[in-house]
């Protein structure tokens, strides 16, 4: 990770299809640029639709900043799943991480643009949250 990474809030994104959480990843990269580290997952353990604790640890991990991570997801297993990973997490990086109420594709390219700014954990999931399709 480069120091530019480490000074922004890292986004992950949690789908219950991997080509989703993929793509939307992608498209995150593509408009905000690289300055956010952005880590992605999806599926169930056994590759179907559906998510997974551990996959939400490790795209955690990957995406990790000491400015605290943002997570956006599709539906509302993915959701719960998240709420687990981070509980499973040390205090200390848990009380980092938020889950963003937000449009997946949508959110997570605002968040990143607003990570890549150099904003806040707050400032990121607010963003993320604000932002309404016409």
């Amino acid at each position: 990770m480069s120091q530019a990474q480490a000074d922004c809030v890292g986004i992950v994104i949690v789908s219950h299809s991997p080509e989703v959480a993929r793509g939307a990843a992608d498209m995150a990269r593509q408009m905000a640029g690289d300055e956010a580290p952005i880590a992605w997952c999806g599926g169930d353990p056994d590759g179907g639709l559906g998510s997974d604790v551990g996959k939400i640890i490790e795209a955690i991990e990957a995406a990790w900043s000491e400015q605290g991570v943002a997570i956006l997801v599709d539906l509302g297993g993915a959701e719960t799943n998240s709420e687990v990973a981070i509980e499973m997490l040390d205090p200390g990086r848990a009380e980092k991480v938020r889950i963003c109420n937000a449009p997946l594709v949508e959110g997570a390219v605002m968040a990143a643009a607003e990570a890549s700014g150099g904003a806040s954990l707050t400032e990121v999931v607010r963003t993320a949250e604000e932002y309404s399709p016409a």
